[in-house]
Parts: C-alpha cells; sequence; structure tokens
C-alpha cells in the first residue's frame, strides 16, 4: 500500500485525499496503468527509432529526444500521475495546472522533438509511403489547418467547463482519462504547424505563426476571468457532495483555478512567441546565408567568363 493509500485507509475516507501540502506535493503519486502504459509505449517507440538511427550511423539531435522523453512525455506522466493527478478530481485549481499542462507543455516538447521526421526516417519503405500519404490526405490537411486546430484549441477548453462535460470528467475514470489523451492531440495538432520541425500539410510563414499564437492569447484570458468571476459553482453537485473539510472553500478554489488559466496560458503562450521569433531569426539567417553562397557563386561564374574570354 502507498504512503497516500495508508492515509486514506486511516482516515476511513476512500473519496477524499488528506489534505494537500508541501510534502504531499512531492510524495502524492498514484501510477495510472493505462496512462503509464501509453507513456512507456510511446517512448520506448521513440528511443528505438533514435537507436535504429544511431546503429547504421546517421545522427540525430539529442535535443530532440530530450525534448520528446523528458520534456514532452515527462510533463505528461507528472501531470497524470503526480499530485497533479492525484488530486485533479478534488481541487479544480490543480485539475487547471494539469490541463493546462497537458494542452500547453507536454505538446509544445512532443513537437520540439519532431517524431514524424524520426518515423520517415527509420520505418521501412512500405510504411514510410503509407505515412506520407496520411500526411497528403484531405484528413491531415483539414485537421491542421490552423484556423481548424486553432478553433478546436480554443474551443476546448470553453465547452469543458460551460457544459456538463467537465462534471461528467469526474464521475468517470475513462472519460477522465480520454480528456487527458484529448488535451494533448489537440495540442499537439495547434502546435505542430505552427513550430514546424517536422514535414506538415499546411505550413505557415513565420509571420503568420506569431500571428496565429498571438490571437490565441486572449482567450484563455476571457475564459480565465470569466472563471475567475463566476460565483456560481462549476460542477456543484459533484463538489458540495464530496464534503471536503480542509483547504479554501470551492468557489474560492475556483476562483483562484481561474487565475491560473489566465496567468499560465499568457505565460505559456509568450514562451512559445518567443520560441518562434527565435527559429524566424534563424530562418531569416540561414535564407541569407543561401542567398550570399548563390551571389558568391554568381560572381565565380561571371569572373571565370571574363577570364576565357580575355
Amino acid at each position: 500500500m502507498s504512503p497516500l493509500s495508508a492515509e486514506l485507509f486511516a482516515a476511513g475516507d476512500g473519496t477524499v485525499p488528506p489534505p494537500l501540502t508541501v510534502t504531499r506535493i512531492f510524495t502524492a503519486w498514484s501510477v495510472d496503468p493505462w496512462l503509464a502504459a501509453v507513456i512507456v509505449a510511446v517512448g520506448g517507440l521513440y528511443l528505438y527509432g533514435v537507436s535504429t538511427l544511431t546503429r547504421r550511423g546517421d545522427k540525430w539531435p539529442i535535443g530532440r529526444t530530450v525534448a520528446f522523453v523528458g520534456g514532452g512525455l515527462g510533463t505528461m506522466a507528472v501531470a497524470t500521475m503526480s499530485a497533479l493527478g492525484t488530486y485533479d478530481d478534488t481541487l479544480i485549481s490543480v485539475h487547471m495546472i494539469q490541463h493546462m499542462v497537458l494542452s500547453m507543455v507536454t505538446p509544445v516538447f512532443l513537437c520540439l522533438g519532431a517524431p514524424v521526421t524520426l518515423a520517415l526516417r527509420v520505418l521501412p519503405l512500405v510504411w514510410r509511403k503509407r505515412l506520407v500519404a496520411l500526411l497528403h490526405s484531405r484528413f491531415a490537411k483539414v485537421v491542421s489547418f490552423p484556423l481548424v486546430a486553432g478553433i478546436l484549441f480554443v474551443a476546448t477548453p470553453f465547452t469543458l467547463y460551460m457544459s456538463g462535460w467537465y462534471q461528467a470528467t469526474l464521475q468517470n475514470d475513462y472519460l477522465h482519462e480520454i480528456t487527458h489523451i484529448h488535451f494533448v492531440l489537440v495540442g499537439s495538432l495547434w502546435f505542430w504547424p505552427l513550430l514546424g520541425i517536422d514535414p506538415v500539410p499546411n505550413r505557415l510563414a513565420h509571420p503568420f505563426r506569431l500571428l496565429a499564437i498571438f490571437a490565441t492569447l486572449p482567450f484563455h484570458a476571457i475564459l480565465g476571468l470569466t472563471i475567475m468571476q463566476d460565483n456560481d459553482l462549476i460542477a456543484a453537485s459533484y463538489y458540495n457532495g464530496r464534503h471536503r473539510t480542509w483547504g479554501s472553500s470551492p468557489i474560492a478554489d475556483q476562483h483562484a483555478a481561474g487565475g491560473i488559466l489566465w496567468g499560465s496560458g499568457d505565460l505559456v503562450g509568450l514562451l512559445v512567441f518567443i520560441v518562434l521569433a527565435v527559429q524566424w531569426a534563424k530562418h531569416s539567417q540561414r535564407e541569407a546565408e543561401r542567398e550570399d553562397r548563390r551571389l558568391d557563386r554568381l560572381e565565380a561564374e561571371e569572373a571565370r567568363r571574363v577570364s576565357s574570354t580575355a
């Protein structure tokens, strides 16, 4: 029995975990077998692909591996199985942190790991052709189109908290886990064409990528402020039925959750904005270097032509 399970047993309360303290922030882990299996399987496949490249003498940037396995899958594991996962159905403020990690942090690192590029380099020819066909399919073009992906990304939190979806996830473990995966997938669809490392059906120019990120920032702020100012408790029947006797009141916790959504959405958006600006600067530098080499070649060819006719 884990320490947290022992405390629950001792408290005689199988529904509400013990008070969230500084110590429990680091120790209240609860492994989700299904999500753990998904994370291990995806990480294993990625590392196998990197190992395959290495064995045949090809190079793969270590930064991409660290981003995908450590930053992407690592933050997903922390969000779902640390104290964030243990208390996500007890405190909406904790759930909100988990939500923001899964929808904005994990996808960014997964995309920076360039898993599609890795797959195209290691898959057998027949599977590589199928992956290329999928990337060029109408389905891929539609779901990765920035307007469609942006609408899904923005609409997900509004639909979650402004409908019965959120309470349903609190009462159904399978829907709860599926929603976690949904956060990651929708976030990945949004950031995949914007970060632009993998081949994508719809590649935007860098100015439009920056504009797209900038355009989504107000929506997190709007929803966060709405939740902060709303005195009607979200999932009221669920939270009132829990009879939690520690911590802030459910409505105060909800207001804190709104502040987390507002602040973290802007912060992560700003960080992605900076990443895109750096990518744009590097792209412009590479373009300038290519243009310099082209002009040098033309100058050399002109010099040879002049010397040959002299």
